[in-house]
């Protein structure tokens, strides 16, 4: 494992989160809300492709399903530059096709790079690091968008709050998502797991030194955005945008520390936290 692995994996989930979310934004966000955005997620998307280029030097030969899900994710990657280049310039029944491609590249990307992450493993444990990456990329995508969509409030000061409040839903469901998705993978470890370095079980990890990455995985990425994106929704209720990005801002920042713990732990020790 390498830092560059770890800056693969998370740029990746952040990119591909993203391009999901823009699905839940009304389209009177504007023309140029959606192009950012699309131009952000394909620039992440080319860094984490750079990353992972350099994470491959003196490494052993990549399985047939990090491959795949580097060809999926590339097929992503050519779909965000084309609606990044095209929306508003094209006829609007032609970006959702766009959109959809993008969104059916990164999600078989991320499927195959947790089915490789866990092989080897149980059944169980390979279904469970596939949810929590799946949950990683919605929680990424819906935090980042939520903070940009609340900033957009500055560009068109006329937008109706209702969008905001919508997307805010959005993020807070799939933060309860990734709480789920953690709980279960954490009892199943402590239930079942044996590290590699041969260690009694994950609850030794949690509670050795270098289990205290886990509790700030926990603390920031899990207990942070539950309460700040609930701060978030009550502040949008009363039609106060300016405080609630700035709440959305360090969410964002919480989600962003936990999840790139996330993927440091579970490339040292298998379990999907």
């Amino acid at each position: 494992m390498s830092l560059s692995t770890v800056l693969f994996f998370f740029l990746a989930h952040l990119g591909v989160g993203i391009a999901w979310s823009l699905v839940f934004v009304s389209k009177e966000a504007g023309v140029k809300f959606f192009r950012f955005n699309a131009g952000l997620a394909a620039i992440l998307v080319a860094f984490a492709l750079a990353f992972r280029i350099a994470s491959l030097d003196g490494a052993p030969a990549e399985s047939s399903l990090a491959r795949l899900a580097v060809a999926a994710l590339y097929v992503a990657e050519a779909a965000l530059v084309v609606y990044w280049a095209t929306v508003g310039r094209v006829l609007a029944r032609v970006r959702p096709a766009i959109i959809a491609v993008a969104i059916l590249g990164g999600l078989a990307a991320v499927v195959l790079q947790g089915l490789d992450v866990s092989a080897g493993r149980v059944p169980a444990m390979q279904l469970l690091t596939v949810v929590s990456f799946v949950t990683s990329v919605a929680l990424l995508g819906g935090a980042c968008t939520s903070m940009t969509l609340g900033h957009w409030y500055l560009v068109i000061p006329s937008m109706q709050v209702t969008h905001l409040q919508s997307i805010v839903k959005v993020h807070i469901a799939s933060t309860a998502l990734r709480v789920v998705s953690v709980g279960a993978s954490v009892w199943f470890a402590m239930a079942t797991w044996q590290l590699e370095s041969g260690d009694p079980s994950f609850h030794h990890y949690i509670f050795s030194v270098d289990g205290i990455f886990f509790w700030q995985r926990v603390l920031f990425g899990l207990a942070g955005p539950a309460v700040l994106s609930y701060l978030t929704w009550e502040t949008a209720k009363i039609r106060a945008t300016q405080s609630a990005t700035g709440i959305l801002y360090v969410d964002f920042f919480t989600v962003v520390v936990g999840e790139v713990l996330a993927k440091y732990i579970v490339l040292a020790t298998h379990v999907p936290v």
